[in-house]
């Protein structure tokens, strides 16, 4: 019996880095078409690319209790993936990665898109993108810079 496609599930911060590095493509590169919710959508301020899909999530009182701990956008990712078995969870926010592997879900963050690039070689080099994800407004520590240097043997 043949497996269901993976739904690849984008939250907001995902999105923005990826759009303020000139970036965004490489979500449709990777996996084709990538989900979000509407709350995604509206976070993001923008119109999001045909490969895109919108989708609601039918149980809106989950949702509800996920935004008592994080926020609305992170919820509703985090609540569609509940209601989509194999799906893969895009997050950057801490609590909201807490969250998602409280409830056993599958997760990564946009620096996993990028090593994930580089290891189905649609990017030659992960350095120069970490560089000039470092000019943005986006935090990580040098630790994590220098791991996933390691990870992508560069």
């Amino acid at each position: 019996m043949q497996q269901p496609s993976r739904i690849i599930i984008a939250d907001t911060s995902c999105f923005i880095l990826l759009d303020k590095i000139d970036y965004l493509e490489i979500l449709q590169k990777l996996f084709g078409q990538v989900t979000t919710t509407t709350e995604v959508q509206i976070e993001f301020g923008k119109s999001l690319p045909e490969w895109v899909t919108i989708e609601n999530v039918k149980d809106k009182n989950q949702q509800l209790l996920l935004e008592a701990e994080i926020d609305k956008g992170e919820a509703s990712a985090i609540a569609l993936a509940m209601e989509n078995a194999n799906s893969l969870l895009i997050l950057d926010d801490y609590k909201a990665r807490k969250t998602a592997a409280r409830y056993g879900l599958q997760f990564t963050g946009t620096l996993g898109v990028f090593l994930k690039a580089k290891e189905e070689t649609v990017i030659p080099a992960i350095r120069p993108i970490l560089e000039r994800i470092q000019q943005t407004n986006f935090r990580f520590t040098e630790k994590i810079f220098f791991g996933i240097l390691k990870e992508a043997n560069e």
